[in-house]
């Protein structure tokens, strides 16, 4: 089931119309309070949440679910209407695990939903326990992660990009080759969304944020710090 808080009457209508004929079952809500109301009978395998809303914005409920144990993995892409590099920081840094610029494209919100809920879909057996490097570790079994010492909250795209990174220390990903590995979708001029969730995982991690290297006009690796 995908939940969608969404004010916009004629938006919400159109997109669960949408989600409900690709036999993604969906249902609105118009208020933040109608929507925390039946996330109380139940929780969504993910959730369409828009920025601006009555009663309370996006980003404020955003912390909320994710402060909540039950909600704390919940998969979430935030519908915006605001496009800068500062508002979608903001979105990922909050918690949100994908974020989509309004107006959007149904079949792209369609692939992109499809592809986070592949990525969120629970795996039997992690091929390695722990992964270590440099000050930074990754427990899979448990699904945490220490820099420095100190555990470090990352949202499910930040992780997956952390474990596919530190998996293969010293291989450069170009920023195609991980927006197909860790959001399942190729969409023209979306490498900008690697590039984001790079800025903020590095900012979480703190000085273990160095290992994570920047090859110029190529993509991203694991190496060393200041190397």
């Amino acid at each position: 089931m995908i939940y969608m808080l969404e004010d916009d009457g004629g938006i919400r209508d159109f997109v669960l119309y949408a989600l409900n004929n690709s036999g993604l079952d969906a249902v609105g809500f118009e208020l933040p309070s109608e929507f925390f109301a039946a996330l109380s009978d139940n929780i969504p395998d993910l959730l369409l949440l828009d920025v601006m809303l009555p009663e309370e914005d996006g980003i404020s409920i955003l912390k909320k679910l994710r402060s909540a144990p039950e909600t704390e993995r919940l998969p979430i892409i935030l519908l915006t209407a605001k496009g800068t590099e500062f508002d979608k920081v903001l979105g990922l840094d909050s918690g949100a695990d994908d974020y989509i610029s309004k107006p959007f494209g149904t079949m792209e919100l369609i692939s992109r939903i499809k592809a986070l809920l592949r990525r969120s879909a629970p795996i039997s057996q992690p091929s390695s326990d722990t992964i270590s490097t440099g000050g930074l570790t990754i427990k899979q079994d448990m699904h945490e992660v220490t820099a420095d010492g100190k555990k470090v909250v990352l949202t499910l795209k930040e992780y997956d990009l952390l474990c596919l990174l530190m998996k293969n220390k010293g291989k450069v990903f170009t920023r195609d080759e991980l927006l197909n590995r860790i959001w399942g979708y190729d969409f023209s001029g979306e490498s900008r969304t690697v590039d984001v969730h790079i800025r903020t995982l590095r900012s979480k991690l703190g000085i273990c944020g160095e290992l994570i290297g920047t090859i110029r006009g190529v993509g991203y690796k694991i190496g060393e710090k200041n190397g």
